[in-house]
């Protein structure tokens, strides 16, 4: 084994040590609470297949040489007017909008301030942008103003909406009047409120704070259940992306199905806007449940839901006994989470029915009594 080799497999060694390894698993027999897919829109077989007939379906290059289409920046149209911005720039993913915005926005002379739950996406681009950074405590906006008096150069603000871990909602008013106060540019990440907050335009618009915001990150891989991600803002940001990001410049564009499938899965969801009722009741069942006796859930409106079990090793070991009964509830392990709020992430669905839930709960005390009795 090659030096190189050596360093790789130390490296895995260690992260099983600390029963930390990742490994692919394929659960899709098992009652799902654990994707993205709040709305149920990744099974709707009518958002994904086209009949539209295509010069070509696959990809052919960036879309500054073979890969713009008139159909791509017709539904960026749709997109803005959707989310009641300016104008839209679709990007492949999620981490690909956040890594684009972020290395090429701020420059190494500006100030980004972030707060610490912020995605690893948003961190990555961070870092590509040689920007000075603070993070500041989760939510704390006597924290944010502290490290606000702390930047130099042009400042950013960035927060999620709706946090990927625990499934609670940034105070955006607040934060968007501080922004206002030291003229510093809000970017909300959107991507687990995008489709479940506002009839499926995201907690910015439920909160009318659209010209408050800089920049908002749309991903459709989440309760739109389709691929790729938009960002969203006036046209100026726009044709700044196109120049500089490079992960929009240098890499290939969505095909055309995919494109379609987004405008598919908005306009589907407009017709069926029940499924957010859905989604919100079942959320409302599961947080009156008798679960919060044993195990008190943070606070979170939202379809992530979490009940923090401290330790990689006792985490999962609940998860894989909730497995065993037929359900897919997955373990979020440290380094993901800090050490001590491993958890069991819950993700609930407008599909997922009281009786699910129910035997769910069941299963999750059940187990969690019996492992504390051992």
């Amino acid at each position: 084994m090659n030096a190189q080799l050596k360093y790789i497999q130390q490296k895995l060694d260690k992260r099983k040590q600390e029963n930390a390894f990742r490994e692919l698993k394929d659960n899709n027999h098992l009652i799902d609470f654990c994707s993205n897919d709040y709305l149920g829109l990744a099974k709707e077989i009518s958002i994904h297949q086209t009949n539209n007939t295509f010069e070509s379906y696959g990809a052919t290059g960036s879309r500054l040489i073979s890969g713009n289409n008139s159909i791509t920046e017709d539904v960026e149209l749709y997109l803005a007017n959707f989310y009641r911005s300016e104008a839209a720039l679709i990007f492949n993913s999620g981490y690909n909008a956040n890594v684009g915005l972020f290395q090429c926005l701020p420059q190494r002379t500006d100030t980004i301030i972030y707060d610490e739950y912020i995605h690893a996406s948003i961190r990555d681009g961070i870092k590509l942008s040689n920007a000075k950074n603070y993070a500041f405590e989760h939510n704390n906006i006597t924290a944010l103003e502290e490290k606000l008096s702390l930047a130099t150069g042009l400042v950013y603000v960035v927060v999620e909406s709706i946090y990927s871990m625990d499934g609670d909602a940034a105070p955006l008013i607040e934060i968007a009047e501080i922004c206002k106060k030291h003229n510093a540019a809000l970017i909300v990440d959107e991507a687990h409120a995008a489709g479940i907050f506002g009839n499926g335009l995201g907690l910015v618009a439920e909160l009318n704070l659209e010209n408050d915001v800089f920049a908002r990150i749309i991903t459709f891989g989440k309760a739109y259940g389709c691929h790729g991600a938009a960002v969203l803002g006036n046209k100026i940001l726009r044709n700044y992306l196109i120049n500089y990001s490079r992960a929009f410049i240098y890499t290939t564009a969505l095909p055309l199905p995919s494109i379609l499938a987004i405008k598919n899965a908005h306009e589907f969801l407009l017709q069926n806007l029940s499924r957010i009722d859905d989604l919100k009741i079942i959320i409302e069942y599961f947080k009156n449940s008798s679960l919060i006796t044993h195990h008190p859930l943070p606070i979170s409106t939202s379809a992530i839901q979490c009940i923090i079990i401290p330790g990689n090793d006792e985490v999962k070991k609940l998860a894989s006994k909730i497995e065993e009964q037929g359900f897919d509830v997955r373990p979020i392990l440290s380094p993901t989470v800090p050490k001590g709020k491993e958890r069991l992430r819950i993700c609930l669905h407008s599909f997922n029915t009281k009786e699910q839930v129910d035997k769910l709960i069941v299963t999750i005390t059940t187990e969690a009594l019996s492992s504390q009795r051992k």
